[in-house]
């Protein structure tokens, strides 16, 4: 393990502080370390694994098309792309897709189909975006435009267009940035890195209905809260919105690099045409095999409901950690998307956790971030709630 790192450390370029550990396979719910040690995982690769660890059906599907074509390039069609099109459309309730190979990338596709809507109807090229504080939407030049941490974005300025950022959960701030040349409000519907915030409904309906009224898009980012993370296939489903742009990631391939930028019939007629947007590898064959599988999967064991189901208890172990230690002082989230706000740093309770063999991960500046897959029993629950009760008494 030691020698691997070392060799990491040599070659690859410094832009992570990565755990001392090196982690060589999973099963399901944990993963194992090159030395052999075990680890409950609740990180799931950053909200990736939805259907666990090395998904034997999963793994499977993927072999079978690696031995028929992994790219084929966009000038030609291919099947896994049109069926996985056609499952993630119905899904979602959105009209149009593509496919690319992250969220980041995603969010770019998101923001040129906005730029362009506004375009093409005033000819203008001054059109501002609004996004939140607080938001995270990727680490490529028009994602960090709207992301709302200056750290992230200071060295790169100037970045894409003029952005205004409002408070989440604040109408009034929202409101107040609406100008004429306002042409698209961009949130994640639940916040992750900023400290797992989740949208407030009368919110977001306000949000929806001014977006409405002024033919304004309203994007919503469901890289990582989407997926049944929350509870229903996208999170906006929970708030009696729909979004004229929509982004998908991470547990949409299970591991497998892919995102999407969904749109609707206004957007996907007005937006985007040939020669407007392109990609090399995204929709690709192997990485659409796995979007077919995810969706084939998530509708046999019914994911979604399985989530819906078991969040109370999650909820309830978690609250029972709140209440007996004084250095967690909250829990919030949906489904399986919660977060421990602590007073002391979160990098103190993940190191112990990882030495009593269990993967967290943090968001924000002082929140314990826990993304399990989304196949965990009650009974992992109750080993998480073991160790972490373990981690909080000794600290």
């Amino acid at each position: 393990m030691k020698k691997i790192i070392e060799t990491a450390e040599e070659n690859i370029l410094h832009t992570y502080n990565r755990y001392n550990i090196v982690l060589d396979h999973g099963d399901g719910v944990y993963v194992y370390d090159t030395e052999g040690k075990r680890y409950l995982d609740f990180y799931s690769g950053i909200g990736v694994y939805g259907l666990g660890n090395s998904n034997k059906e999963f793994n499977e599907a993927l072999k079978t098309q690696v031995d028929k074509i992994l790219h084929v390039s966009n000038l030609f069609y291919n099947e896994p792309a049109a069926k996985a099109a056609e499952a993630l459309v119905k899904v979602s309730g959105m009209d149009k897709v593509f496919f690319t190979n992250s969220g980041a990338e995603a969010i770019e596709g998101a923001l040129k189909s906005a730029l362009k809507y506004a375009y093409n109807k005033d000819g203008k090229h001054d059109h501002e975006i609004i996004a939140l504080d607080h938001s995270f939407h990727g680490r490529t030049c028009g994602a960090l435009a709207v992301t709302g941490k200056a750290a992230y974005r200071e060295a790169f300025e100037p970045l894409i267009s003029k952005v205004n950022f409002a408070t989440m959960n604040d109408y009034d701030s929202v409101y107040s940035l609406v100008n004429e040349k306002t042409c698209a409000i961009i949130m994640e519907t639940v916040q992750g890195e900023g400290g797992i915030f989740p949208a407030d409904k009368e919110f977001l309906q306000k949000i929806y209905k001014l977006c409405n009224e002024k033919d304004i898009l309203l994007i919503l980012d469901e890289v990582q809260c989407g997926m049944g993370r929350c509870g229903s296939m996208y999170a906006f489903m929970q708030y009696d919105v729909c979004p004229d742009i929509l982004t998908s990631a991470k547990a949409l391939g299970n591991g497998v690099p892919v995102g999407a930028f969904l749109v609707n019939k206004k957007v996907a007629a007005a937006s985007l045409v040939a020669g407007d947007h392109g990609t090399t590898y995204g929709g690709n064959p192997f990485a659409t095999a796995a979007v077919c599988e995810v969706l084939r999967q998530y509708e046999k064991l019914d994911i979604v409901s399985h989530v819906k189901a078991l969040t109370p208890y999650l909820e309830s172990r978690l609250d029972e950690l709140v209440n007996k230690y004084d250095c967690i002082t909250s829990r919030r989230g949906m489904g399986f998307m919660q977060g421990l706000e602590l007073n002391i740093a979160p990098s103190e309770v993940i190191n112990a956790g990882i030495e009593k063999g269990i993967l967290t991960l943090s968001a924000g500046s002082n929140v314990l971030r826990l993304l399990p897959p989304l196949i965990i029993t009650d009974k992992d629950i109750d080993n998480m709630y073991n160790i972490l009760d373990d981690v909080f008494a000794h600290i």
